[in-house]
C-alpha cells in the first residue's frame, strides 16, 4: 500500500511556502559591481572565482573578465537569475567575485601609514554602526580625504560585507579597517598616543568652525539612531557639532563624516 502523500502547510495568506534556497555564502568574501572587482583586482588582492553573466557583448565585462583570468581567477559565465540569487545588494552590475578572507588592520599599522606619508594621524572611529551602506560611504570619502583608517567595535557592528564593500566602490581595498574589542580602550590607547578625539553630536558645545583638526585627530561618528554611547563620549576631548540651517535636526553618520573630514583636509592644506 502506498503512504499518503505529506499535506501541504500554506501560510496565513494562503500561499504555499517559498523552497528553502541553500544558505548564501559568507559575503564578507563576496565583491559586487564592477568598480569593487576592478579596484579588488588592481590592488592584488587574491581573487578565488569571477562570476560573469553570459552573453559576451558588455565590452566593460569582457575586459574585467580578461583582468580577473591573467590575475588567476577562474572566470565563470552564469546567466543572470543566478547572479541574482547570489546576490547580497542585489545591484551586482553582472560580476561578482569570490575573494580571499578580507583581512582586518591594526591601529598600529594606521598610525604607522601616517608616519610613513609624513603625515598627522587622521583616524575614523565608527561607534557601532548597522547600516553597512553608512560604513562603505565613510570608507569612500575617508580614503578621498587621506585618512589613514577606521576603527569599528567588534560587536553590535556591520563588518566588511559584500554590501560595504559595494558601498565602496573599491575604497574598501585601500582603507585599512580595524576591528577591536573594545572602543573605550581604543579611543584611551590613541589619547596616549598623543591624538585629540573629536566626536559629533548635535548638542555639542564646539561649533565646526571653531575646532583645529590640524593635529594628530581621531573623529568618532556615533550610531545612526542614538548617536555616542555615553561611555564613548565621555572619552572625546571634543564634542563638535554641525550647523544645521533647515527642519531637519542631524545628518547621517556618512555625511556627518565627510563634513569633518573635509574640514580637516582644508585646515591641513
Amino acid at each position: 500500500m502506498r503512504e499518503p502523500k505529506p499535506e501541504r502547510k500554506f501560510r496565513p495568506d494562503g500561499r504555499r511556502p517559498q523552497r528553502p534556497e541553500a544558505a548564501p555564502a559568507d559575503d564578507e568574501h563576496l565583491i559586487e559591481g564592477r568598480n569593487a572587482v576592478t579596484e579588488a583586482l588592481k590592488s592584488g588582492r587574491t581573487i578565488n572565482k569571477v562570476f560573469i553573466v553570459s552573453g559576451g557583448g558588455d565590452h566593460g565585462l569582457v575586459r574585467l573578465s580578461a583582468m580577473a583570468r591573467e590575475a588567476g581567477a577562474v572566470v565563470v559565465e552564469t546567466d543572470r537569475r543566478k547572479l541574482d540569487q547570489m546576490s547580497p545588494t542585489g545591484a551586482h552590475q553582472g560580476i561578482i567575485a569570490m575573494a580571499s578572507a578580507h583581512d582586518y588592520s591594526t591601529v598600529d599599522d594606521m598610525l604607522r601609514l601616517a608616519e610613513e606619508r609624513g603625515e598627522k594621524p587622521l583616524l575614523i572611529i565608527c561607534d557601532e554602526l548597522s547600516d553597512p551602506h553608512n560604513l562603505g560611504a565613510i570608507l569612500r570619502t575617508g580614503e578621498c580625504a587621506g585618512a589613514h583608517g577606521v576603527i569599528i567595535p567588534k560587536r553590535r557592528s556591520v563588518g566588511l560585507t559584500a554590501v560595504v564593500a559595494k558601498a565602496s566602490a573599491g575604497a574598501i581595498e585601500y582603507m585599512p579597517v580595524a576591528r577591536v574589542s573594545n572602543l573605550v580602550a581604543a579611543i584611551q590607547d590613541l589619547k596616549e598616543r598623543g591624538l585629540w578625539i573629536y566626536g559629533t553630536a548635535a548638542d555639542g558645545a564646539t561649533p565646526l568652525h571653531q575646532v583645529d583638526l590640524t593635529g594628530p585627530a581621531a573623529i568618532v561618528i556615533g550610531s545612526e539612531g542614538d548617536g555616542m554611547g555615553r561611555l564613548v563620549a565621555e572619552q572625546c576631548d571634543f564634542k563638535v557639532s554641525i550647523p544645521l540651517k533647515g527642519k531637519i535636526t542631524s545628518l547621517n553618520a556618512s555625511a556627518a563624516a565627510a563634513v569633518l573630514l573635509y574640514e580637516a583636509v582644508r585646515q591641513r592644506g
